[in-house]
């Protein structure tokens, strides 16, 4: 076939062909030596369909080429792992995109009312800030504890350690963020404040890589999900399955999405969220902090409400408590000191199969200077990172850190 009859059989372009070719993802069967005319065989149309499909999802060139040489079943699930990497950071710019709308919208009121001659009424928003307790439990079959859980007046982290090094990679992530805790974000503007995120999760997946080479330990890693308090804001990074949630109005909402194969298949309607709860891969991550080049992290922001109480943890909690057990839970502690008790209590009562983390936060107003604290509920360490034990941490009080 000619080059203009085989491309629109393929519907792509004479010029994209000629890309394909020098890139050798598609090149033509038979190219004539002395006037250069590309020749192609009708075999390879099947093959030059799917490019011209799978750069309609908008996959790289390189991407492609790596699906183009998998059979049948590999390539669709290496598609469906791109795709559901594709829709969770679309996720995460549409969030981004809704907090720079309304930004925007208030700097332009704000440099509206400078304008203007007529006195107006000054409006101070009220001064916020957290209530926070944080805690990991090994659960009753696990024999260590690889979960991380850190709460301090700034920032809150969850990390789910897996392979060899888990507990020293999920460690190690969550120390690299903590530089955090001295950073003034009311002085950088939203875009700023991400970037200083994104670079602490580079940071983190750095320290990741410092552990599992040390310890010479393949497919060794950790997830990682962290709220960054600003003062009005928090700034989420978020990679894994560990999970952020949101209860406000009485509702529960999951704010991170997992990176996971099964979560793919959710999304792609090949299973109900019932039967991922219990398929035999839910844990198989597409995306985590390994040391490895590449790794990109969700980052976004959201607008912190009085009365907004948020929920981070590992999956020791999630794959075996339901949503509406969490909602009920978190619904009804008094403080975030009780709601992580009675969310750990909930896992163990499921059998807590893994290890169980979660840190509660509680956006308040009139907070005192230093931080607010919550009373511990019954025994419990007052620490600020808990990992290989069971630990408590109640703020904002001064804490030390568990080794």
């Amino acid at each position: 076939m000619s080059i203009g009859a085989f491309a629109r059989a393929a519907r792509l372009s004479p010029k994209a062909l000629r890309l394909y070719g020098e890139l050798g993802l598609l090149p033509p069967a038979h190219v004539d030596p002395v006037n250069g005319y590309r020749r192609y065989a009708p075999a390879q149309l099947e093959r030059a369909r799917l490019v011209a499909w799978l750069r309609r999802l908008g996959m790289p060139l390189a991407r492609i080429r790596d699906v183009c040489e998998l059979a049948a079943g590999p390539a669709a699930e290496a598609v469906s792992a791109y795709w559901a990497q594709t829709e969770a950071d679309t996720a995460a710019r549409r969030e981004l995109a809704a907090f720079l709308v309304d930004h925007l919208k208030r700097k332009d009121e704000a440099m509206t009312d400078m304008s203007t001659t007529a006195p107006r009424p000054e409006r101070r928003p009220l001064p916020l800030g957290i209530r926070y307790a944080a805690l990991s439990d090994t659960g009753l079959v696990r024999e260590s504890n690889q979960d991380t859980a850190y709460a301090g007046d700034r920032l809150l982290a969850v990390a789910d350690g897996f392979g060899g090094a888990g507990a020293s990679a999920g460690a190690a992530a969550v120390e690299a963020l903590r530089g955090l805790e001295s950073f003034d974000g009311g002085t950088l503007r939203p875009g700023d404040l991400l970037n200083v995120l994104a670079d602490a999760a580079g940071q983190a997946n750095r320290s990741v890589r410092g552990v599992v080479t040390a310890a010479d330990a393949d497919h060794a890693g950790t997830t990682l999900t962290a709220l960054l308090w600003t003062g009005s804001h928090l700034a989420l990074v978020h990679v894994g399955d560990s999970r952020a949630y949101l209860l406000r109005g009485g509702g529960l909402f999951q704010i991170t999405h997992d990176h996971t194969h099964v979560q793919s298949l959710v999304e792609e309607g090949r299973l109900t969220p019932e039967e991922a709860e219990s398929h035999p891969q839910r844990a198989l991550l597409f995306r985590a902090l390994d040391g490895s080049d590449g790794v990109e992290p969700e980052v976004g922001l959201r607008e912190a409400r009085p009365g907004d109480r948020y929920l981070l943890c590992s999956d020791g909690l999630s794959a075996v408590v339901s949503s509406d057990a969490v909602r009920e839970v978190l619904g009804a502690a008094p403080g975030p000191g009780r709601a992580v008790r009675d969310l750990v209590a909930l896992a163990h009562e499921a059998g807590a199969p893994d290890n169980v983390s979660c840190v509660v936060a509680d956006v308040v107003t009139d907070v005192p200077v230093g931080g607010s604290t919550d009373v511990p509920v019954g025994g419990g360490t007052d620490v600020a990172m808990g990992r290989g034990t069971d630990v408590l941490t109640d703020g904002g009080t001064d804490v030390s850190a568990a080794t």
